[in-house]
């Protein structure tokens, strides 16, 4: 989540590599999660590997799934239930 108006759009148009001033770090991050979003039978160890080399932990790495799972989760039954649709 993020208070800057502009990489919310650009994440929610999935266009955030092309947003200036991220850190590799963040990229990582942004990565993975949209990859445990579109594909997430393609995660692999490698994926993992890629967040640690970027100065996330265990524990970080489990809040990065856990958040981008629970987004996954609560909008599949928001689609699921018709929530917010006309």
């Amino acid at each position: 989540m993020t208070l800057d108006a502009a990489l919310s759009e650009a994440i929610f148009r999935g266009e955030w590599r092309k947003f200036d001033g991220l850190s590799d770090a963040d990229r990582s991050m942004l990565g993975y999660a949209e990859k445990l979003t579109l594909a997430p039978a393609t995660v692999q160890r490698e994926d993992l590997d890629d967040l640690r080399a970027h100065g996330f932990d265990d524990r970080g790495i489990l809040q990065i799934n856990l958040i981008a799972s629970w987004f996954n989760y609560i909008n599949r039954v928001a689609d699921g239930l018709g929530v917010g649709r006309e």
